[in-house]
């Protein structure tokens, strides 16, 4: 059975990483997609791991090899994400996890409607800009800038399947790991395996 395209948005600040992080530790078969980023390295972020940092250059290169199955530039970054990295995992059976931008979910759905969209609400925004703020990782020109973004990317909520409210990571991981779990459930979903017991189910068999 190929796995499912997990999509997880929010504005900068909402929280997806964190959940993402906590949902891989407690579910099985699933795996998470790293993007490929121009942004700089924050302090405790590992190259390979949060994400494949490289450089304008590097990233033009990709997108002439078409590695990408999207990309995007946001808050003045460039993100993508890897064709060949989702494909794989998929076509073991396993889930894969895109943690991405408004944008670039839009474009993942238009290339693949089969998709799952998750998106991750703040509880508000002064929680947002408390998240954003006890971070500091950005100038206060670069939060000022996600923070007008924000009111955009917020409404961008409409667009996806579920909605998460992110008001307390514990609940928030449980409502995450459901929304997954459930999806594998969907009846279109098991084909296969309800094709094999319909199948058991022969009236020459019983006597």
């Amino acid at each position: 059975m190929k796995g499912n395209l997990i999509i997880i948005s929010s504005p900068s600040g909402g929280g997806k990483g964190t959940l993402i992080k906590e949902v891989l530790k407690i579910a099985s078969n699933i795996g998470y997609s790293v993007s490929f980023t121009t942004r700089q390295m924050r302090a405790g972020e590992d190259n390979g791991r949060d994400y494949f940092f490289v450089s304008r250059a590097e990233f033009s290169a990709l997108i002439e090899k078409n590695e990408f199955i999207e990309y995007a530039e946001v808050h003045g970054n460039l993100y993508g994400t890897s064709i060949n990295q989702v494909q794989k995992e998929l076509a073991k059976g396993n889930d894969i996890i895109l943690e991405i931008d408004v944008q670039g979910a839009e474009s993942i759905r238009r290339k693949m409607p089969e998709s799952v969209g998750i998106f991750i609400m703040p509880p508000s925004f002064e929680v947002l800009r408390q998240r954003l703020t006890r971070r500091a990782t950005e100038t206060h020109e670069n939060l000022a800038l996600r923070l007008r973004n924000s009111v955009s990317e917020v409404r961008e909520f409409e667009r996806f399947d579920y909605v998460v409210i992110n008001d307390e990571v514990a609940r928030a991981t449980d409502d995450l790991k459901s929304i997954i779990l459930a999806e594998r459930l969907k009846r279109v979903r098991q084909t296969d395996a309800i094709s094999y017991i319909l199948n058991s189910f022969d009236n020459s068999k019983i006597t």
